[in-house]
């Protein structure tokens, strides 16, 4: 059984979770219920990207999920909705975002669920937190590991490499 990688994100409160922070624990507890959380990452607060005015709290979180890759996006779908999520606009405000980012050295590109996330390599909020979780796992594209994508991603752009 592979570790499988999720990222948790929320920018908007919740009425019985609270702040964005606060429903990114209730989620942690939640994704425990469905698989054994091996690790999970400090709750970071990060910048929005896209349209979004408010400020989100992400973390990352590596299961022992049993199941298939299908299996567990509808798992995470349904965890949001339970928590108020709706169709909103693309990277719009939203109370719970559950992606998986990763699941060992597998690679999914089938509609509706790719695997490893296609914008994890260039996602801080992202390779933040997982380099806390995971920082020796290895993309299965790239061939980096998170601690090598993370050190691309803080480069200055423009900047030749050493």
């Amino acid at each position: 059984m592979a570790i499988t990688l999720v990222a948790l994100g929320s920018n908007r409160c919740h009425g019985r979770h609270g702040r964005p922070a606060d429903v990114v624990r209730a989620a942690l507890i939640e994704l425990a219920l469905l698989a054994p959380v091996a690790q999970a990452s400090p709750i970071l607060d990060t910048a929005p990207i896209g349209p979004g005015s408010r400020r989100y709290a992400n973390a990352v979180a590596a299961l022992d999920w049993p199941g298939s890759l299908p299996d567990l996006l509808r798992a995470l779908k349904a965890l949001e909705r339970r928590f108020g999520r709706r169709a909103a606009r693309r990277w719009g405000d939203r109370v719970l975002d559950l992606d998986i980012l990763a699941a060992g050295a597998t690679v999914v590109q089938v509609p509706g669920l790719n695997v490893p996330h296609p914008r994890l390599a260039q996602r801080r909020f992202v390779l933040d937190p997982l380099v806390t979780v995971a920082p020796g796992w290895r993309h299965p594209i790239h061939n980096l590991t998170a601690r090598q994508l993370r050190a691309r991603a803080l480069r200055p752009k423009g900047l030749p490499r050493a």
